[in-house]
């Protein structure tokens, strides 16, 4: 431990803040915690406690075959206190972890608010803190907050909302069905095309308006997504409303019957391993069991593995591959870092890993030492990787085996695949630890 270390300030104190104290402050590095609430709450908050569950009170699965497994095996090596707590609340949830909501943010809180490096105050932050800090304040950052980061890093590096269209992962998808193509045959055969008949047209299309939506909270209600209607709302405009826009066959022509089919959905792909692809123009607020149900009747995705659903609501998070580098830091400034969902991950122990990625690689370089590099191979570093990669629609990620680097080598079996993925995960963390020296 050194002394006269420069205490770090911390906004927000939501599970990605409250793990970045944590692993700063077991670093000897003091901390200086900044919670809006109870002085003010954002429309979706109620409670004055730290690392407060909103929504779900589930942590989803724990097996290593899942990617969420995964990533709490990981954060579980680096002596996660958000995992370390929510282990310790756990309700019977099957193979998921899942917590009392009341307990797991009093323990977090209690282990914050007692440590004697941490200092806390209650307040509003209107503007980028002076010194070594980490900015984790959310979805629903305050809008004052808002606007200094916007000043401070270009106001396109800023989203305020998220619509995004669903994710599957190319291996899970059926190639004796779908095929590569561009409209016409200009330039590359960048799309896969997922070809309907008229009939698989019309069974699709009454699926999808019999669909049901999830719930928009009071505060979205209002919210006009300008250029980037939800399917569903275009589907409702008549039955050829799609056939006309984004499923039009025009130009595309099916090998496998030398003719334009009656439909088309394209996918294209999202990242630069070519292992995900996303439905496009499928933005919708479609609830997720319903998405899975309706669109594994396109033909070709009878069996995709969704690891991103389509979502549209209010989300303000960065435009990471713009502003951010290694560890969530700020392009040219190291020793300013965003952590949380405002960084552009998805998910609670997504927003914890990057709470503990950002505050491991500031402690760091707040004391001269090198800064890990995670790689590729560990959900850890993927997710961190993806908010920096270059997208042509960046959207945030939540874990899953699509973002990390392929085996080298052939495994059969879908969970097979994801087992051995877990185990070179877990051993290259093991040996990134010791390389770095981040016991």
């Amino acid at each position: 431990m050194q002394n006269n270390l420069p205490t770090v300030t911390i906004v927000g104190a939501g599970l990605a803040g409250c793990e970045a104290a944590w692993q700063l402050v077991r670093r000897g590095i003091p901390v200086r915690l900044i919670e809006m609430k109870p002085v003010k709450y954002s429309p979706a908050h109620k409670s004055p406690g730290f690392a407060e569950l909103v929504c779900s009170n589930s942590l989803k699965a724990e097996q290593l075959s899942n990617a969420s497994g995964l990533l709490k095996a990981e954060l579980r090596t680096l002596d996660s206190l958000i995992l370390s707590c929510a282990e310790e609340s756990r309700v019977p949830a099957g193979g998921a972890l899942a917590v009392d909501r009341h307990l797991f943010s009093d323990k977090i809180t209690e282990t914050i608010k007692g440590h004697p490096l941490v200092t806390f105050e209650s307040r509003v932050v209107d503007a980028i803190p002076e010194g070594p800090t980490i900015i984790a304040t959310g979805p629903l950052t305050d809008p004052a907050l808002c606007d200094a980061i916007a000043a401070r890093t270009g106001v396109k590096a800023l989203n305020f909302f998220d619509a995004a269209a669903p994710i599957v992962t190319a291996d899970s998808l059926d190639m004796t069905k779908v095929f590569r193509a561009s409209r016409y045959g200009k330039g590359t055969d960048d799309y896969l095309n997922c070809p309907m008949t008229e009939e698989e047209y019309n069974a699709f299309y009454d699926a999808l308006m019999g669909a049901e939506l999830a719930e928009l909270h009071d505060f979205e209600k209002k919210l006009v997504f300008e250029g980037c209607l939800a399917v569903e709302i275009l589907a409702s405009r008549g039955r050829q409303t799609l056939a006309f826009g984004p499923l039009k066959p025009v130009g595309l022509i099916d090998p496998r019957t030398g003719k334009e089919p009656y439909a088309v959905v394209q996918l294209r792909q999202e990242n630069a391993q070519g292992t995900m692809y996303n439905l496009v123009g499928f933005q919708t607020r479609l609830k997720w069991g319903e998405q899975k149900r309706v669109f594994s009747m396109i033909p070709g995705l009878e069996n995709a593995e969704f690891v991103r659903y389509g979502v549209m609501h209010r989300n303000t998070y960065l435009n990471g591959p713009s502003i951010l580098g290694a560890n969530y830091a700020m392009k040219g400034d190291p020793l300013l870092r965003f952590a949380g969902q405002l960084s552009g991950v998805e998910g609670y122990m997504e927003s914890t890993a990057s709470g503990l990625t950002a505050a491991i690689g500031l402690a760091c370089a707040l004391t001269g030492k090198p800064e890990p590099d995670f790689t590729g191979r560990t959900i850890l570093g993927a997710l961190a990787r993806h908010v920096t990669t270059p997208t042509p629609n960046f959207q945030p990620m939540n874990a899953n085996f699509g973002i990390l680097d392929p085996l080298p080598y052939k495994v059969r079996g879908k969970r097979n695949r994801y087992e051995k993925l877990s185990e070179c995960a877990i051993e290259t963390l093991n040996e990134v630890i010791v390389t770095y020296e981040l016991r």
